[in-house]
């Protein structure tokens, strides 16, 4: 779809109106594009690294990971 027309009449409202917009354009994603708290972060990786505690601190493991990445 060409946005052109759309940004051509955005731009001609006044900031207040411009803000509106923006706020009808969320809702729009959020009706149609809904999603669940649980879509957002998925924890699935949580104890990945428990095998590694007896081993290191916690402070230990963070710093590990970094060597990791």
């Amino acid at each position: 779809m060409n946005t052109e027309p759309i940004e051509t009449k955005i731009k001609k409202l006044p900031p207040h109106l411009k803000r509106e917009v923006l706020d009808y354009i969320d809702f729009l994603t959020q009706k149609y594009h809904p999603s669940s708290p649980g879509e957002r972060f998925k924890f699935n990786w949580e104890g990945g690294l428990s095998d590694l505690a007896d081993k290191y601190s916690s402070v230990e493991l963070q710093h590990k990971v970094s060597e990791w990445r």
